[in-house]
């Protein structure tokens, strides 16, 4: 079972998928797309041509645990993906990953441009590993 996991973002939605047993992360990329319609399409279209039978939505809750404007959006575009796609979208709470992407591009020499062009496919595969080993 092949999994996808999104870090959704207002401008740039990184993508991460699992390999085809469900047990690592593999391919990571991003997306840049503004309009939320055009966006659940284009993952669409990459799910199915992956065979990815799960998605994985980062949920950006506070660190209390609330939920705010952007875990609101998230779960409308959770609801909406799911519709365009037909592919069950999982809610999984991305507390502090995009720091710790930023962590990890740092650690590896990457900065400026190079860091804004992967920090959002860094935090999708946190995302989706995360969630791979909670199924473990």
């Amino acid at each position: 079972m092949r999994i996808m996991a999104v870090d959704y973002g207002d401008r740039r939605t990184g993508i991460a998928v699992s390999d085809l047993l469900g047990v690592i992360a593999g391919d990571a990329w991003t997306i840049d797309q503004w309009n939320s319609q055009a966006l659940a399409e284009e993952i669409g279209k990459e799910a199915k041509s992956r065979q990815v039978s799960l998605i994985v939505l980062g949920n950006p809750v506070n660190m209390d645990g609330s939920k705010g404007p952007r875990a609101e959006k998230s779960m409308e575009f959770g609801k909406l993906l799911g519709e365009v796609t037909g592919i069950e979208v999982v809610m999984w709470d991305e507390r502090l990953t995009t720091v710790d992407a930023h962590r990890i591009l740092t650690a590896n020499d990457r900065h400026g441009k190079k860091r804004k062009n992967k920090v959002d496919a860094v935090a999708a595969t946190l995302i989706l590993e995360g969630y791979l080993q909670s199924i473990r």
